[in-house]
């Protein structure tokens, strides 16, 4: 039987990446999830999920920790100026015990975007390419959970801020790239694979008006000149740097949006498996 690991499998993405490889019938014991504290994954070890300790920065824990896998999700290090360094570890690891496929929980239009992520995704897709390893790249656009955990912000002021202009976003909830990444997984690939994967496009302007119109809360959209809105982000206590690259993830955003048609994701417009042959499909069921 095939082995699967799922790293980060403490998080919020990899957490729903295993339960999703659950939902499809995967058996327990061809699931591995590999997290730094075995002891944030107790309700994982009550099903019978193999969990094994492991580090992004300790090479030698990941390979213990990838020991007989087949087909690894490797969810992305969220600790910024160390993530190429942790992802090169995971490939390392993964290449030394014929790991067969890693999937790689990357961002939508990486190679195009002008994003301050984007150039460690980008490393991260190098390495991949010359570990020779075959890989599936997930290009996650943003998490719906972005804006709606910030509901009681819009409601209390009324407004969404910003500085996007009318640059376009293409999001999902977690649940939703969780569900891809564990059909994904349990695809049968050859060569290397791109998926572009994010939900309908909106702009700021129009995620206020549909908060108003389902909550009867009016939520309108301010757009703030650059300079000012990092000064709203600084006194709201993010750092000035952090401040900084906020306004470039919505700025002239390039749109890929998907629909669900029966049980598969269909790209509307630019899903391409980066290969002979090509598909804008990435079914949910195995």
């Amino acid at each position: 039987m095939t082995v699967y690991a799922v790293t980060g499998a403490s998080g919020h993405l990899g957490r729903r990446a295993v339960q999703q490889l659950l939902a499809r019938g995967v058996r327990p014991s061809d699931i591995v999830a590999v997290v730094r504290s075995r002891a944030t994954v107790a309700d994982r070890v009550a099903r019978d999920v193999e969990v094994r300790e492991a580090d992004y920065s300790q090479p030698d824990t990941m390979r213990a920790a990838l020991a007989a896998v087949d087909r690894l999700l490797l969810v992305s290090s969220s600790e910024a100026g160390q993530r190429v360094v942790h992802h090169v570890n995971v490939i390392h690891a993964a290449k030394a015990v014929q790991v067969s496929r890693i999937l790689y929980t990357s961002m939508l239009k990486t190679d195009v975007a002008s994003n301050p992520f984007s150039a460690d995704h980008l490393g991260q897709q190098r390495a991949l390419r010359e570990s020779g390893v075959a890989f599936t790249l997930l290009r996650n656009g943003l998490y719906t959970e972005g804006y709606t955990d910030h509901l009681r912000e819009y409601f209390t002021s009324g407004e969404i801020l910003g500085a996007a202009g009318n640059g376009r976003v293409s999001a999902a909830t977690r649940q939703e790239y969780a569900a891809a990444a564990a059909a994904a997984l349990l695809r049968d690939e050859g060569g290397n694979v791109t998926y572009e994967l994010g939900g309908p496009s909106f702009d700021l302007a129009q995620l206020g008006r549909t908060i108003s119109d389902v909550t009867n809360t009016r939520v309108t959209y301010r757009d703030l000149p650059q300079e000012q809105f990092v000064d709203v982000l600084q006194q709201g206590g993010l750092a000035e740097g952090t401040a900084r690259f906020v306004p470039r993830l919505t700025r002239r955003s390039r749109v890929v949006s998907w629909r669900r048609t029966g049980t598969t994701w269909r790209n509307c417009s630019a899903v391409r498996r980066r290969r002979s042959s090509s598909s804008c499909a990435l079914p949910t069921t195995p």
